[in-house]
């Protein structure tokens, strides 16, 4: 598996604005902030998906989260926070390594989430399960397990890591470092 640019900047490699670490995950400035105080919070071992975590590895990164959003709420006193995690592409997940944003949220700050409700005819969730061409678990879990060619766009690429890290608030950090 070809190291992420989270990998890369957990080795040190590639330069962050810390702002928590410890034995199993790593938090950090986003580098395309899109509020003051977007903060990411990874695990240090290079997992895809949340769907690929153990169920310790998983407490950690959300007692992380947990703690960061304490603190960004400390330190920026936000009208709102927003915690989002993806998986794949086509779940919105842009680096192939999981992990959390914690997005402090203000009225009108042009920020937006999408969410069509689709209402489907009765039945029709019966009958996406009750179809035999659905795989069962055990054959997904198996093709999850497999190494998948997935296209992972931009984050990978020279030009972000270029970018450089935004600068650390202290208060997050002195606020991450108490909650």
């Amino acid at each position: 598996m070809e190291p992420t640019v989270f990998t890369r900047i957990v080795r040190g490699e590639i330069p962050a604005a810390k702002v928590y670490e410890d034995e199993h995950t790593i938090a950090f400035m986003d580098a395309g902030q899109v509020n003051p105080g977007h903060v990411i919070v990874a695990t240090k071992k290079q997992v895809e998906t949340i769907l690929d975590l153990d169920d310790a590895l998983a407490a950690a990164l959300f007692t992380t989260a947990v703690r960061v959003a304490r603190a960004v709420e400390t330190a920026f006193k936000p009208e709102g926070i927003t915690v989002l995690q993806a998986n794949r592409p086509a779940g919105w997940q842009t680096v192939p390594h999981v992990h959390l944003h914690v997005l402090p949220r203000y009225a009108n700050d042009g920020v937006g989430l999408a969410w069509p409700r689709k209402n489907p005819a009765r039945g029709t969730a019966r009958a996406r399960r009750e179809d035999p061409r659905r795989l069962n678990l055990a054959q997904r879990a198996s093709a999850r397990s497999r190494k998948s060619s997935r296209s992972w766009p931009q984050y990978n690429s020279p030009s972000w890591m270029k970018l450089g890290a935004p600068k650390t608030p202290r208060s997050i950090a002195s606020c991450v470092s108490s909650a």
